[in-house]
């Protein structure tokens, strides 16, 4: 049976110099796991039974993170599953995007992490090594500009 885990995209936007434009104000969070290879993923987690996709997500981002649903904006519209193999098993990560109330929320991370940074779309692609998290990362920013 697939390994299914849940997860947010969480960004802030920061205030922007009025010379630039809107997405160059948006960071996404980051936080490098304190095990294995020490990547640098969003908050996601197993499934736990009796849960549903979203409370999941909700929850692992409070286990990892620190942060309440309440302190998160749900952004309508935007949902993405990643397919990949780990340790020979398939693997299915759903993620929802969520965007921060207040950019400043302190995160606090859970014995899971070891770090966190919030990471302009550049700088977010080259600490998350995947190529479908790098493509997913990418999506997500051209989702939000197209709302803008």
């Amino acid at each position: 049976m697939a390994v299914r885990a849940c997860g947010l995209i969480i960004y802030r936007r920061l205030q922007p110099p009025q010379s630039s434009k809107v997405t160059d104000s948006i960071e996404y969070l980051l936080l490098q796991t304190s095990y294995g290879t020490h990547h640098w993923t969003p908050p996601k987690g197993h499934v736990d039974p009796g849960e549903d996709d979203l409370q999941t997500a909700f929850r692992e981002t409070q286990e990892e993170a620190g942060l309440q649903a309440s302190q998160l904006t749900l952004v309508e519209g935007y949902k993405k599953e990643l397919h990949y193999p780990v340790r020979g098993k398939p693997k299915t990560v759903v993620y929802w995007l969520a965007e921060m109330k207040d950019c400043n929320t302190e995160i606090k991370l859970s014995e899971e992490h070891q770090a966190f940074q919030w990471l302009k779309l550049e700088d977010a692609c080259k600490f998350a090594e995947y190529e479908d998290m790098q493509a997913t990362l990418k999506e997500v920013h051209q989702f939000l500009c197209s709302r803008e």
